[in-house]
This record gives C-alpha cells, structure tokens and sequence, in this order.
C-alpha cells in the first residue's frame, strides 16, 4: 500500500470516530463528505497549474482554463452543498446561505478534525503522486479538467443515495457505518483509477529501466 493510499483510508477511518463516539446524525457525515469536494478542487487548481510546467502553450491554456473551472466546479459544487443542506441539515437551516451555515455546522458537529484528516490525505496523495513521483510532466490540461467531475459524481451519488436510505432508517449506527464503507471503497476506486490515468507509458517506463549508455 502506498502512503497516499495509507492516508485515504486513515481519513475516511476518522469518520467513524464522529459515529461512534460523537452522535454522528447523517447530516454531518454526508457534509464533510461536500467539504471533500472543496478540497479535492483547490488541489486540482494546483495541478493545473504545476501541470507541463516546460510547454508555453500550455501557460497559455491554464490562463483561460483555471478561471473556468473555479467557476464552473464552484457552481457544481455549491448546487450540491444546497441540496446537502436542504435535503438533510435540520429545520430551518438556509441551504443557499452556505458561508453562514456551513462553518456553524462545522463548529456544532465537531468536524474540524475529520476535515483536516481530509485535507492532509489530499495534501500528501498530491505532493507522493502528483509532484514526487511527475505526474505533473504527464497530466494533461483535459484529463486534469474533468478528472474531478467524475470522482466527486460518482462519491456523491454513493453518498446522496446512500445518506437518504440512512435517513429513512432513521440514523441507525449500522447504517452509518455501512455509509463510512461504501464512501471509502468508492474513494479508493478513484485513487486508483487517478493513478492509472496519469501512470507513465510503457515506453517511458522503458526508458527508466534500461540503463544510460556510457
């Protein structure tokens, strides 16, 4: 198991405590599982812009591309963080008003460990895999454009469908437990379908083999 991965598992495990121990509803672990989407887009703002550092066309396209996606991923994302919001926070809560009802559900749930946990996991994975290991010299501006998309629909989808069942349920502990599992095997899935996507190619792999001639 590589670190980065090591990591996912340590923060998708952090969770657990908040279900165990702190009287997780659903509200709070479907809200931190949104506030992954904030930090797995600023990191992505990052590869853009680390992304074929050598190649001048490529300056030029980050120029126009990463304004577009801040805007474009921030509108996705703030549409889902309404619908979290309103489909499960408590009565009453201003689902548009997200400055104001986010960090006051942060602050009333506990989640500021579990989002840190979050942070650090995606922090490493993209200085271990992006940077460390140059995947920055291969990622190219498409991919890294519509990489996130795919990740955040497929967690949310398992998030969203799954926090509904939970709820109907009634919050039982089992249910949230069986949440925290299926939202680390998709995150796992995600990571690993990332770090095919930008793996080397087999000639350059090759090439890294074979030894210098003299």
């Amino acid at each position: 198991m590589t670190p980065s991965l090591a990591a996912l598992v340590i923060a998708n495990a952090i969770p657990l405590v908040g279900v165990l121990f702190l009287g997780w509803t659903v509200f709070p672990l479907v809200l931190l599982y949104w506030l992954e989407n904030v930090v797995v887009g600023g990191f992505n703002v990052a590869k853009l812009l680390l992304a074929q550092p050598q190649q001048p066309a490529y300056w030029l396209g980050k120029a126009f591309l990463i304004p577009f996606f801040l805007v474009h991923f921030g509108g996705f994302t703030y549409i889902h963080g309404v619908l979290v919001v309103s489909f499960f926070g408590p009565k009453g809560a201003q689902g548009f008003d997200l400055l104001t009802t986010v960090p006051a559900a942060i602050r009333a749930n506990q989640l500021g460990w579990s989002l840190l946990g979050l942070v650090i996991s995606h922090g490493l994975s993209f200085y271990w895999n992006y940077v460390r290991s140059g995947e920055y010299q291969r990622a190219s501006l498409n991919a890294l454009m519509s990489q996130p998309y795919g990740r955040v629909m497929v967690l949310h989808m398992t998030v969203l469908l799954g926090g509904w069942v939970v709820m109907l349920l009634g919050s039982p502990l089992f249910a949230l437990v069986v949440l925290v599992v299926l939202k680390t095997a998709a995150d796992w899935r995600g990571h690993r379908a990332e770090r095919r996507k930008f793996a080397p190619s087999g000639q350059e792999t090759r090439a890294r083999m074979e030894p210098a001639d003299a």
